[in-house]
């Protein structure tokens, strides 16, 4: 008898001693205030950047358009044939292109980028230039302004486009080719 209350009492033990862990309460807690910070610095990036841009199309004489895209954009340069098609995924594009300051200073020319040659979609190129040159045909050339988001954004081209920089750019497409 002495023996099977041993047993109960240790079977007992066994079992209170093995129950499930209980998970502890975290020692920190995360309130965001990181991403909040973040928010409202890019709010204010992004209002500065709309004021300076407007500002832009109200003293300029020329209609631009608004893309779907978050850019502005009129045709310097625009082809009027129906045949010609705007570039597809895949399609190598020629183009010529310069990058200029929203007050006109010249960032890099024409010179300096030379002729390039994109695979549309396939390749590494700056949001809003791969959005505009879809936007265009053979023959066309077009001024965009793009905000930084649309460029080069936070980390800038790691050259002579500095943090958060919007850009002028007056883009020609030469030509147009299936891969």
């Amino acid at each position: 008898m002495m023996n099977k209350i041993f047993l109960l009492v240790l079977a007992m033990l066994f079992f209170v001693g093995c129950k499930s862990p209980e998970a502890r309460k975290p020692i920190s807690v995360k309130t965001g205030s990181f991403i909040d910070a973040s928010v409202e610095r890019n709010k204010k990036l992004n209002a500065r950047e709309q004021a300076e841009i407007q500002k832009i199309l109200s003293e300029k004489k020329i209609d631009y358009l608004s893309s779907q895209s978050g850019f502005w954009y009129y045709y310097n340069i625009k082809t009027d044939v129906d045949s010609l098609k705007t570039p597809s995924f895949g399609n190598i594009i020629n183009f010529n292109y310069d990058v200029k300051t929203l007050d006109g200073a010249t960032i890099y020319s024409k010179e300096d980028l030379k002729t390039q040659s994109y695979a549309m979609d396939q390749e590494e190129i700056f949001t809003g230039l791969r959005e505009g040159l879809k936007l265009m045909k053979t023959g066309e050339t077009v001024t965009f302004l793009f905000p930084s988001q649309k460029a080069y954004g936070y980390y800038g081209d790691q050259n002579k486009i500095g943090t958060n920089v919007p850009l002028i750019c007056e883009v020609t497409v030469n030509s147009i080719s299936e891969k």
